[in-house]
Protein backbone atom coordinates (compact mmCIF):
# COMPACT_ATOMS: atom_id res chain seq x y z
CA UNK A 1 0.00 0.00 0.00
CA UNK A 2 1.37 3.31 -1.16
CA UNK A 3 1.79 5.93 1.15
CA UNK A 4 -1.02 7.77 -0.07
CA UNK A 5 -3.35 4.87 0.05
CA UNK A 6 -2.24 4.74 3.71
CA UNK A 7 -3.29 8.22 4.51
CA UNK A 8 -6.89 7.41 3.04
CA UNK A 9 -7.04 4.12 5.02
CA UNK A 10 -6.73 6.55 8.34
CA UNK A 11 -8.90 9.26 7.19
CA UNK A 12 -11.51 6.46 7.25
CA UNK A 13 -10.39 4.89 10.23
CA UNK A 14 -10.98 8.41 11.79
CA UNK A 15 -14.11 8.69 10.06
CA UNK A 16 -15.28 5.84 12.25
CA UNK A 17 -14.25 7.44 15.25
CA UNK A 18 -15.88 10.58 14.63
CA UNK A 19 -19.13 9.50 13.89
CA UNK A 20 -19.06 7.24 16.79
CA UNK A 21 -18.10 10.22 19.21
CA UNK A 22 -20.55 12.39 17.35
CA UNK A 23 -23.68 9.37 18.14
CA UNK A 24 -22.73 9.32 21.67
CA UNK A 25 -21.61 12.83 23.04
CA UNK A 26 -22.67 14.98 20.83
CA UNK A 27 -26.31 14.33 19.36
CA UNK A 28 -27.54 13.73 22.87
CA UNK A 29 -26.61 17.03 23.80
CA UNK A 30 -27.21 18.93 21.04
CA UNK A 31 -30.50 21.64 22.20
CA UNK A 32 -29.45 20.66 25.65
CA UNK A 33 -26.65 22.42 26.33
CA UNK A 34 -26.00 26.04 27.15
CA UNK A 35 -23.56 28.50 25.50
CA UNK A 36 -20.87 30.14 28.01
CA UNK A 37 -17.91 32.43 26.90
CA UNK A 38 -14.28 32.02 27.07
CA UNK A 39 -11.51 34.98 28.19
CA UNK A 40 -11.61 35.50 24.36
CA UNK A 41 -15.01 36.33 23.82
CA UNK A 42 -15.47 33.17 21.90
CA UNK A 43 -18.49 30.30 22.95
CA UNK A 44 -18.32 26.59 24.29
CA UNK A 45 -20.74 24.23 25.68
CA UNK A 46 -20.33 21.05 27.73
CA UNK A 47 -20.49 19.25 25.01
CA UNK A 48 -17.42 20.83 23.20
CA UNK A 49 -15.62 19.94 26.29
CA UNK A 50 -16.44 15.91 26.60
CA UNK A 51 -16.36 15.56 23.01
CA UNK A 52 -12.96 16.88 22.99
CA UNK A 53 -12.18 14.97 26.26
CA UNK A 54 -12.85 11.79 23.92
CA UNK A 55 -11.52 12.73 21.06
CA UNK A 56 -8.05 13.27 23.19
CA UNK A 57 -8.21 9.63 24.28
CA UNK A 58 -8.86 7.94 21.03
CA UNK A 59 -7.13 9.87 18.11
CA UNK A 60 -3.60 8.81 19.41
CA UNK A 61 -4.53 5.50 18.94
CA UNK A 62 -4.62 5.75 15.00
CA UNK A 63 -1.79 8.38 14.54
CA UNK A 64 0.77 8.90 16.65
CA UNK A 65 0.63 12.62 18.06
CA UNK A 66 -0.46 15.13 20.66
CA UNK A 67 -4.07 16.35 20.39
CA UNK A 68 -4.45 20.53 19.89
CA UNK A 69 -7.49 21.80 20.92
CA UNK A 70 -9.67 24.67 20.79
CA UNK A 71 -11.02 24.06 23.96
CA UNK A 72 -7.27 24.72 25.48
CA UNK A 73 -5.22 27.41 26.70
CA UNK A 74 -3.08 29.86 24.04
CA UNK A 75 0.07 28.27 26.07
CA UNK A 76 -0.75 24.64 25.96
CA UNK A 77 -1.94 25.24 22.02
CA UNK A 78 1.66 27.11 21.25
CA UNK A 79 3.39 24.36 23.17
CA UNK A 80 1.73 21.27 21.42
CA UNK A 81 2.57 22.97 17.81
CA UNK A 82 5.87 23.66 18.56
CA UNK A 83 6.66 20.09 19.45
CA UNK A 84 4.42 18.79 16.92
CA UNK A 85 6.50 18.46 13.50
CA UNK A 86 6.25 14.56 13.96
CA UNK A 87 3.01 14.35 14.21
CA UNK A 88 -0.29 16.62 15.65
CA UNK A 89 -4.01 16.11 15.75
CA UNK A 90 -5.93 19.52 15.36
CA UNK A 91 -9.02 19.35 16.13
CA UNK A 92 -12.25 21.12 16.51
CA UNK A 93 -14.74 18.98 18.53
CA UNK A 94 -17.71 21.25 17.56
CA UNK A 95 -17.76 23.48 14.93
CA UNK A 96 -20.76 26.50 14.95
CA UNK A 97 -21.27 26.54 18.64
CA UNK A 98 -23.51 29.21 18.20
CA UNK A 99 -25.51 26.92 15.80
CA UNK A 100 -25.13 23.74 17.86
CA UNK A 101 -26.47 25.67 21.25
CA UNK A 102 -29.92 26.85 19.02
CA UNK A 103 -30.88 23.82 17.28
CA UNK A 104 -29.97 24.92 13.88
CA UNK A 105 -28.35 21.95 12.39
CA UNK A 106 -25.62 23.12 10.76
CA UNK A 107 -22.35 22.01 13.17
CA UNK A 108 -19.49 19.82 12.19
CA UNK A 109 -16.87 18.01 14.25
CA UNK A 110 -13.43 18.82 11.90
CA UNK A 111 -10.64 16.96 12.07
CA UNK A 112 -6.64 16.77 10.90
CA UNK A 113 -3.82 14.95 11.40
CA UNK A 114 -0.81 17.06 10.61
CA UNK A 115 3.30 16.30 9.88
CA UNK A 116 5.50 19.19 9.61
CA UNK A 117 2.71 21.14 10.35
CA UNK A 118 0.85 20.12 7.10
CA UNK A 119 -2.56 18.17 6.80
CA UNK A 120 -1.94 14.59 5.84
CA UNK A 121 -5.52 13.83 6.14
CA UNK A 122 -8.80 15.07 7.49
CA UNK A 123 -12.36 14.76 8.74
CA UNK A 124 -15.52 17.33 8.55
CA UNK A 125 -18.80 15.71 10.30
CA UNK A 126 -22.03 17.16 10.14
CA UNK A 127 -24.15 14.56 12.69
CA UNK A 128 -27.48 15.86 11.42
CA UNK A 129 -27.36 15.68 8.64
CA UNK A 130 -24.54 12.45 8.65
CA UNK A 131 -22.50 14.15 5.69
CA UNK A 132 -18.70 13.15 6.42
CA UNK A 133 -16.45 15.10 3.61
CA UNK A 134 -12.78 13.02 4.12
CA UNK A 135 -9.37 13.59 2.03
CA UNK A 136 -5.96 12.30 2.36
CA UNK A 137 -3.13 14.04 0.72
CA UNK A 138 -2.59 12.82 -3.03
CA UNK A 139 -5.87 10.63 -2.63
CA UNK A 140 -8.40 13.01 -3.26
CA UNK A 141 -11.47 14.18 -1.13
CA UNK A 142 -14.82 12.16 -0.72
CA UNK A 143 -18.32 12.66 0.79
CA UNK A 144 -19.42 9.49 2.12
CA UNK A 145 -17.42 7.69 -0.18
CA UNK A 146 -18.53 9.78 -3.08
CA UNK A 147 -15.40 11.95 -4.78
CA UNK A 148 -15.78 15.52 -4.21
CA UNK A 149 -16.59 17.98 -6.07
CA UNK A 150 -20.29 16.98 -7.26
CA UNK A 151 -20.87 19.33 -9.67
CA UNK A 152 -19.04 21.35 -11.61
CA UNK A 153 -18.53 24.91 -10.38
CA UNK A 154 -19.25 28.22 -12.27
CA UNK A 155 -16.91 29.15 -14.97
CA UNK A 156 -17.71 32.87 -14.77
CA UNK A 157 -17.36 34.55 -10.84
CA UNK A 158 -20.74 36.36 -12.42
CA UNK A 159 -22.50 33.46 -12.20
CA UNK A 160 -20.80 32.26 -8.62
CA UNK A 161 -22.20 31.92 -5.31
CA UNK A 162 -20.53 32.78 -2.56
CA UNK A 163 -19.92 32.02 0.83
CA UNK A 164 -19.25 35.53 2.61
CA UNK A 165 -18.96 36.13 5.87
CA UNK A 166 -19.42 40.06 6.17
CA UNK A 167 -18.64 40.53 9.76
CA UNK A 168 -15.14 39.57 9.46
CA UNK A 169 -14.64 41.68 6.69
CA UNK A 170 -12.80 45.05 6.26
CA UNK A 171 -15.87 47.65 6.25
CA UNK A 172 -14.91 48.99 2.63
CA UNK A 173 -14.24 45.42 1.61
CA UNK A 174 -17.69 44.08 3.61
CA UNK A 175 -19.49 47.58 1.69
CA UNK A 176 -18.04 46.57 -1.81
CA UNK A 177 -19.25 42.91 -1.62
CA UNK A 178 -22.58 43.95 -0.19
CA UNK A 179 -23.44 46.97 -2.39
CA UNK A 180 -21.58 46.04 -5.87
CA UNK A 181 -21.14 42.20 -5.68
CA UNK A 182 -19.11 40.54 -8.28
CA UNK A 183 -21.36 37.11 -7.90
CA UNK A 184 -24.39 35.98 -8.58
CA UNK A 185 -25.62 35.06 -4.93
CA UNK A 186 -24.26 34.58 -1.42
CA UNK A 187 -24.77 32.57 1.29
CA UNK A 188 -23.48 32.43 5.24
CA UNK A 189 -23.98 29.65 7.14
CA UNK A 190 -22.09 29.77 10.85
CA UNK A 191 -19.62 26.96 10.68
CA UNK A 192 -16.61 27.53 8.81
CA UNK A 193 -15.21 23.89 8.69
CA UNK A 194 -18.90 23.05 6.47
CA UNK A 195 -18.34 26.27 4.38
CA UNK A 196 -14.69 24.68 3.18
CA UNK A 197 -16.32 21.84 2.12
CA UNK A 198 -19.15 22.99 0.64
CA UNK A 199 -16.62 25.13 -1.47
CA UNK A 200 -14.95 21.87 -2.47
CA UNK A 201 -18.40 19.72 -2.77
CA UNK A 202 -19.25 22.47 -5.67
CA UNK A 203 -22.55 23.74 -3.48
CA UNK A 204 -20.29 27.10 -2.81
CA UNK A 205 -18.38 28.39 -6.09
CA UNK A 206 -16.35 31.07 -4.18
CA UNK A 207 -15.39 32.13 -0.31
CA UNK A 208 -14.26 34.48 1.82
CA UNK A 209 -14.04 34.69 5.52
CA UNK A 210 -11.96 37.41 7.61
CA UNK A 211 -11.04 35.87 10.67
CA UNK A 212 -10.27 31.77 11.00
CA UNK A 213 -7.92 29.81 13.39
CA UNK A 214 -6.08 27.11 12.30
CA UNK A 215 -8.39 24.24 13.82
CA UNK A 216 -11.50 26.57 11.40
CA UNK A 217 -9.87 24.97 8.29
CA UNK A 218 -7.12 22.45 9.10
CA UNK A 219 -9.06 19.71 7.75
CA UNK A 220 -11.34 21.99 5.27
CA UNK A 221 -8.30 23.53 3.23
CA UNK A 222 -7.08 19.59 2.62
CA UNK A 223 -10.54 18.95 1.54
CA UNK A 224 -10.96 21.82 -0.68
CA UNK A 225 -7.44 21.04 -1.85
CA UNK A 226 -7.73 17.16 -3.08
CA UNK A 227 -11.21 17.86 -4.44
CA UNK A 228 -9.34 20.79 -6.69
CA UNK A 229 -9.69 23.86 -5.33
CA UNK A 230 -7.47 26.82 -4.62
CA UNK A 231 -7.35 29.02 -1.36
CA UNK A 232 -4.85 31.67 0.15
CA UNK A 233 -5.01 33.85 3.19
CA UNK A 234 -6.48 37.41 3.15
CA UNK A 235 -3.83 38.85 3.52
CA UNK A 236 -1.25 36.89 1.52
CA UNK A 237 0.63 34.99 4.66
CA UNK A 238 0.74 31.68 5.65
CA UNK A 239 -1.95 29.95 6.40
CA UNK A 240 -0.34 27.23 8.84
CA UNK A 241 1.54 29.67 10.98
CA UNK A 242 -0.07 28.22 13.94
CA UNK A 243 -2.67 28.17 16.32
CA UNK A 244 -2.31 31.58 17.57
CA UNK A 245 -2.73 33.28 14.12
CA UNK A 246 -6.53 34.34 12.85
CA UNK A 247 -6.13 34.73 9.12
CA UNK A 248 -8.46 35.71 6.71
CA UNK A 249 -9.22 33.67 3.91
CA UNK A 250 -10.34 32.83 0.47
CA UNK A 251 -11.18 30.26 -1.64
CA UNK A 252 -12.74 28.89 -4.89
CA UNK A 253 -13.67 25.49 -6.17
CA UNK A 254 -11.66 25.84 -9.22
CA UNK A 255 -8.17 27.36 -10.24
CA UNK A 256 -9.63 29.76 -12.78
CA UNK A 257 -12.64 31.19 -10.29
CA UNK A 258 -10.23 31.57 -7.78
CA UNK A 259 -7.41 33.73 -9.99
CA UNK A 260 -10.59 35.62 -11.10
CA UNK A 261 -12.09 36.43 -7.16
CA UNK A 262 -8.39 37.02 -5.83
CA UNK A 263 -8.27 39.45 -9.00
CA UNK A 264 -11.81 40.92 -7.55
CA UNK A 265 -10.84 41.12 -3.94
CA UNK A 266 -7.05 43.14 -4.82
CA UNK A 267 -8.87 46.05 -6.49
CA UNK A 268 -11.57 46.17 -4.20
CA UNK A 269 -9.90 46.08 -0.73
Amino acid sequence: MNTAAKRLSRARALESVVRDISRDVILPRHLKSTRQKKNDGSLFTEADLESQRMFAEALPGLAPGAVLGEEMSPEQQARLWAEGRRGLWCIDPIDGTTNFANGVPFFAVSIAYLMDHEPRFGVVYNPVTDECFYAAAGAGAYLNGAELPLREPAVRLSDAVAGVDFKRVSHHLGDELAVRPPYYSQRNFGSSALEWCFVAAGRLDVYIHGGQMLWDYAAGRLILQEAGGECAALDGGDLMAGPAVKRGVIAAASPGLFQQWRTWISSHS
